[in-house]
């Protein structure tokens, strides 16, 4: 079985060894090295030629934004994983990296009680997300749920392992949408940053997000995305009332679902359960959106690890709405979305550029359609 081979990046040598046996454990794995700090790890990473390497964003010399920045001059497509404090000043240089190029990241353990427990939450973080960016994944990492599964409308979810269905061509007349939810986890800042500014600042309906992100790392994404979008981007909170031309981001921590409050619709945030081993999850807003609004529903599911988005897209086919994946080719993982392609929900699977365009044609179809009858034809 071919191994990934891993470089670990930081300075201290307690983590450094922690981190390196605990990731050797793992059969897929191989550690190819260590390095104290960013300076270092640049003069080994052509030596020992690593598949991933795990950077630390605190480090003296050259810390891990630096080191990020040069390492995507020479290595554009090394993936690499930030490792990172659960704080603010880390959350804050994590959420900058990924703008900057970094694949994914994963929290050092806080408050966990023992080194047992710390260590078992970093694999379970990062080996998962390891073999992802490595192509090192086991089959039921990398297939939608079996084919005896059916949802709600009755019609079965596609084999495991089948290639995507080819695009829908719908005949139907184009439905209103009154809604956007987007679907998103690894590579989905980066995601979001692209096709979000290509949103106009006319645009007539809500846009409701899960992006996978603990606590405060969400706040900060919506910080770091609104000055670059047409769009006020805010952290969703309870009780807030849904706008158009508004877009709304789901908190770490907290499942994120709409309800209707007489004439107006309003955000509301709960902890149940984690769903998919996520807390914000795709599918529990999915649910929400598609009862809601029903067939003038628009889901969109970018890259991500797993199969969160593909139960919601279920119900938003059931209800008659529209669902749009981003291909494989330009998708950093291709779980998610491939779930919800190989599945057959999919109305269009495409790349991330021409997403945008896509959701704007949707919208604006049926309102232009709407406002071409309301014009009186002249008589001549």
């Amino acid at each position: 079985m071919n191994k990934a081979r891993v470089l670990i990046v930081d300075d201290s040598i307690v983590i450094r060894r922690l981190l390196s046996e605990t990731l050797s454990s793992d059969p897929a794995i191989e550690i190819v090295g260590t390095a104290a700090n960013g300076k270092i790890a640049l003069s080994r990473i052509p030596q020992l030629n690593p598949d991933l390497v795990t950077l630390d964003v605190e480090m003296p010399e050259l810390d891990g934004l630096a080191t990020l920045r040069e390492i995507r001059k020479t290595h554009p497509k090394l993936p690499v994983i930030m490792f990172s404090t659960l704080t603010e000043r880390g959350a804050a240089a994590t959420i900058d990296a990924l703008s900057h190029g970094a694949n994914d990241y994963v929290t050092k353990p806080a408050n966990v009680g023992s080194v047992g427990a710390g260590l078992q939450q970093v694999r379970t973080a990062l080996l998962p997300k390891i073999k992802a960016l490595t192509g090192i994944v086991p089959q039921p990492e990398r297939r939608p749920p079996p084919a005896t599964t059916r949802p709600p409308n009755g019609t079965p979810v596609q084999a495991a392992g089948a290639p995507p269905p080819p695009r829908a061509r719908a005949t139907a007349p184009a439905q209103r949408v009154d809604i956007l939810a987007i679907g998103t986890s690894t590579g989905g800042p980066n995601a979001l940053a692209a096709l979000l500014p290509e949103i106009p600042p006319n645009f007539p309906v809500p846009i409701v997000i899960v992006q996978h992100m603990p606590p405060m790392f969400t706040r900060l994404l919506a910080s770091n995305l609104s000055p670059k979008c047409n769009l006020p981007v805010l952290e969703g909170t309870e009780g807030a009332k849904l706008e158009a031309g508004h877009i709304y981001i789901a908190p770490g921590d907290y499942h994120m679902t709409l309800a209707r409050s007489g004439n107006e619709v309003r955000l509301h945030l709960n902890q149940d359960a984690p769903e998919n081993s996520c807390r914000p999850a795709v599918d529990v807003l999915f649910r929400s959106v598609a009862a809601l609004y029903g067939p003038h529903t628009l889901g969109v599911v970018l890259t991500g690890m797993g199969h969160d988005g593909l139960r919601g897209s279920e119900h938003i086919k059931a209800a008659g709405g529209q669902v749009i994946v981003q291909d494989e080719a330009s998708s950093v993982v291709w779980g998610m979305a491939g779930s919800v392609a190989h599945a057959g929900l999919a109305d269009e699977i495409l790349p991330l550029n021409q997403i945008g365009r896509s959701i704007l044609r949707r919208v604006s179809q049926w309102r232009a359609g709407q406002m071409a009858r309301t014009i009186p034809t002249i008589q001549h």
